[in-house]
This record gives structure tokens, sequence and C-alpha cells, in this order.
């Protein structure tokens, strides 16, 4: 069950989606570049994580969030600022999630951000792993601008679900890169970053979209908890 966006902790604004059943691990969950954390894509990942014993929590970086209280349109802030963000949340986060995992993640830009993160945190045993829904492996129409250094030496157990023709890097590309082993992927046939496969292809966004909340809460129920 999900509490609206009102909801605060901390001067935090987040929304939560809750199992019926005792969670079984927490999900620390952002959105991409261009939709908040209320999105049809947020939202949906969500649910079906938390149809699967994930207690989700989502949270807005502050150029998203200052678009609720009727600010202008900004872009997304400074790296630096996004990486603050996140880990303002995850003080509230970590705190009560004893006994089970911990993970963190994000759609696009938020996967990215939790992925700079990710080492730092494993190795001081507060998360236990990262989930990225459609990593920006470079910048749209910039297959040379690679951000993938950070990813090459990763060590925390991570799960990328990826559209096997995302613009942002896709099947072929991706099989180029030099990457760590601690990165596993789910491959979502013709799936674009969205996830959303061409009517020939004979899948459909929702089809994706289930398979990527099965593979991920499975990665996610699957990862030892940090004591």
């Amino acid at each position: 069950m999900s509490t609206g966006p009102n909801s605060a902790v901390h001067g935090e604004v987040l929304l939560y989606d809750r199992p019926q059943c005792v969670a079984r691990a927490r999900f620390l969950f952002a959105h991409g570049a261009g939709a908040p954390m209320d999105s049809e894509f947020m939202r949906v990942i969500s649910a079906g994580l938390s149809a699967q014993g994930v207690e989700v929590w989502r949270f807005e970086f502050p150029y998203m969030a200052a678009r609720r209280s009727g600010g202008p349109k900004r872009p997304p802030n400074t790296m630096s600022q996004l990486l603050d963000s996140l880990r303002g949340v995850l003080e509230r986060a970590d705190t009560s999630a004893v006994g089970i995992p911990l993970l963190i993640g994000g759609k696009s830009l938020g996967g990215r951000v939790a992925s700079l993160l990710a080492d730092e945190l494993y190795a001081e045993e507060r998360i236990a792993g990262l989930v990225c829904f459609g990593y920006p492996f470079h910048p749209r129409g910039k297959p040379d601008q690679l951000r993938t250094a950070h990813l090459r030496a990763l060590n925390c157990p991570t799960l990328v679900l990826q559209g096997s023709r995302d613009p942002l890097g896709s099947r072929g590309e991706v099989a180029g890169y030099d990457l760590s082993a601690a990165l596993g992927f789910r491959w979502l046939e013709d799936g674009d970053h969205d996830f959303r496969p061409r009517i020939a292809s004979g899948f459909s966004q929702g089809e994706h979209w289930q398979t990527a909340v099965e593979a991920a809460a499975g990665f996610m129920l699957s990862v030892t908890p940090v004591t």
C-alpha cells in the first residue's frame, strides 16, 4: 500500500509501497531525469515489487521536488547535489532495515546516481545490492561518451534491467564494454529506454515491466543482508 507524496520524514518527501506481509527487503528507488517519483513507470514497478515482498521507498531529487511547489522546470541538479540527496534519504532508510537486505537504485539517472555510491556503501556494509532500470551507459546519440569507468571494478552485487535496443546502451553496445563481473543483466527483447518494444516484436511494454519486476524482486530477495 502506498502513502501519498506529502508524507515527509525529516524534511524529505517520500512515497512508500509496503507489502501486505512482512517485508523481506527494502529498496530505495530514485526516479529518472524527466519524470517524477509518481510517474506511471515508478508506480507500476514499485507496486509490483511490493506485491513480491519488497518495501519500496521512492523520493525525488531537489530539482524535481521543486516542481511540485510551482517552481520552474529546471534541469537535474549537479551530480554532487544528487549524491547528497540520495545520501540524505539513505540515512532514514537504513536505520530500520535490520535483518533484511537494503538495496539502492533507480530508473536511468536515478540508477546512475546510486551506482556512483554503491561500492562505498557496500564496503561500509550499509547496502546489500544495486538495481538499475535502464542504465544510461552514454548520453542519447553520443555513444563515445561512456559512463562506465566506475563500473569496471564494481564489487557491489548489481542487477541491470535493460531494453535490448535502448538508445542509451543497447545489448550490442554493452557487449563491448569493460564491466565488472558483479554486474548481472536481464535483457528485455526489443525494449527501448522505457522497455517499450515495437509491435512486430510480439512483446508488450506491460509484459516487459512485469518481467523486470520479477527479475528485480528475485535478485533483491536473494542477496545477503548486511549486519
